[in-house]
This record gives C-alpha cells, sequence and structure tokens, in this order.
C-alpha cells in the first residue's frame, strides 16, 4: 500500500467567504509523485504537470488535484463529503500503484472537451431554465463538467443524446463513487 494515511484539513473559500460549499486539504503521510503518472492513465487526468508532479481531475463539479504530498479538493457540501472524496482516491491510489507495472504511464494531461462544440448541441435560446444566464454559461458549466444534458431543460431527448455521446469520450467512468 502506498498511501496509508493522511491528515484532512477543511476550510472555506477566503475569496468567496458567503460560499455555500467547503474546500480541503489531505495533507499526505506517504510521498505519491511515483504513481501519479499511472493515476492520470487510469482516471484521465484533466491537467498534468511533470514538475514537479500533480494530476487534476474534474468530477461531478469538483477539481481533484493530487500532488505528491497533498490532495486539494473544491466544492464539497461538509466534511463528510470531503472524507469520502479522499477516502475514495486513496483507494484509487493505491489500486493503481498496485498495478502500475502493468499500466502506461501518461504525462500529459486528456483532451478536453471544446464549449463552441457543446453550444452546437443546445437549443440557444437563453432561457435561463437551466440556472444559468446564458446558453453559452451552459456550455462551459458543462465542460467542466458541473452541468450535464440532463440539466437543461429544453433539449430535446434527441439533442441530449448527441450531447451526451459527445461528452463520452471527456467522462471520468467510475463506478462505486461515494458521492
Amino acid at each position: 500500500m502506498l498511501l496509508e494515511s493522511y491528515r484532512l484539513e477543511i476550510f472555506n473559500n477566503k475569496c468567496m467567504p458567503g460560499a455555500m460549499t467547503v474546500q480541503c486539504f489531505a495533507h499526505l503521510d506517504q510521498n505519491v509523485s511515483e504513481a501519479l503518472p499511472f493515476l492520470n492513465a487510469e482516471l484521465g487526468g484533466f491537467t498534468y504537470i511533470k514538475d514537479p508532479p500533480s494530476v487534476t481531475f474534474r468530477l461531478h463539479g469538483k477539481l481533484l488535484t493530487v500532488h505528491g504530498n497533498k490532495v486539494a479538493v473544491n466544492a464539497l457540501k461538509d466534511e463528510d463529503e470531503a472524507r469520502k472524496v479522499v477516502e475514495w482516491l486513496k483507494r484509487e491510489i493505491n489500486d493503481v500503484w498496485e498495478k502500475h507495472d502493468t499500466i502506461t504511464p501518461r504525462y500529459v494531461g486528456m483532451p478536453q472537451p471544446q464549449v463552441i462544440q457543446i453550444l452546437k448541441h443546445l437549443p440557444k435560446t437563453n432561457c435561463r431554465d437551466c440556472g444559468e444566464p446564458t446558453c453559452m454559461v451552459f456550455a462551459t458549466r458543462v465542460a467542466e463538467g458541473a452541468k450535464d444534458s440532463s440539466d437543461c431543460p429544453a433539449m430535446t431527448s434527441a439533442a441530449k443524446a448527441d450531447l451526451d455521446a459527445y461528452m463520452k469520450p471527456y467522462a471520468l467512468d467510475v463506478d462505486g463513487i461515494p458521492w
């Protein structure tokens, strides 16, 4: 087991003190730098930085950044969700490290969805039924992973299917995520 323990630090965003979410750092007691290119290969990191190594994932509207000795997660509901996310990531790190000799490491981030391509699938009515001020903002939120086709009531089922097909290669395909 590569990662055995960590210390969780929960805090509010200092730039947005009224935010309804919290953030966390998991200060890792073991350095996981060697596992990061393998984790990136298995989970399809949004961004990968070689030196110092880190990999960032966008998942369910959250950014999860793993450094050698720290994990940062934003947009969390509370401490309970933070613990669940970090425990899930700990399992993923250990699982990947256990089989790293069978994985080809990846030292670059994955291709990213293009906002303009997402916008082409939307009704472009700027109706605000999705909670966003414009379809362009909604498309940006889809590209970030914070929204998906089901969040746009004005989309036809065919348009939703087309958008889902476009977004499928960019989705982190993991089962059993605890949040």
